[in-house]
């Protein structure tokens, strides 16, 4: 369900080539969403908010770093699973409905993006993220 409940955990798994284990989008070219503390923080200063919670952005991972890479296919790896970028996430309007008018263009190219499960594996809170050179082999 799209607006379904909003539920922290604390471990996910991710399946290769499928996507978050139990996930509405799984088996989609969405398989994973994920978003920035770092871009949700300068979402916020351009929206005149004190902050903007990256659990109601309603992406799958929240990860602390300042910036994603919107290269298509840079790898990420977060624990023991590894991401491949597919494409940006634009914020939709429920950001505005969500945090206040005006924070769905504070948050353009700050939304997050889409990647694919490249290698699955867990991934939990705390776990360091890498980000990896373009794939060149694969598109």
């Amino acid at each position: 369900m799209a607006r379904g409940p909003i539920v922290a955990i604390d471990s996910i798994t991710l399946v290769e080539g499928v996507g978050v284990e139990g996930d509405r989008n799984a088996g989609t070219p969405r398989q994973v969403t994920l978003v920035s503390t770092g871009e949700l923080a300068a979402a916020a200063e351009a929206a005149g908010l004190d902050t903007i919670d990256g659990l109601k952005t309603r992406r799958n991972i929240v990860v602390d770093i300042a910036m994603l890479p919107r290269a298509h296919r840079t790898r990420i790896k977060i624990g023991e699973a590894e991401l491949l970028v597919w494409r940006d996430c634009p914020p939709c309007e429920l950001m505005d409905e969500v945090f206040g008018e005006g924070t769905r263009d504070a948050m353009a190219k700050r939304a997050g993006l889409s990647a694919t499960v490249h290698i699955g594996g867990q991934i939990d809170i705390g776990d360091q993220v890498t980000v990896l050179e373009r794939n060149p082999k694969s598109g």
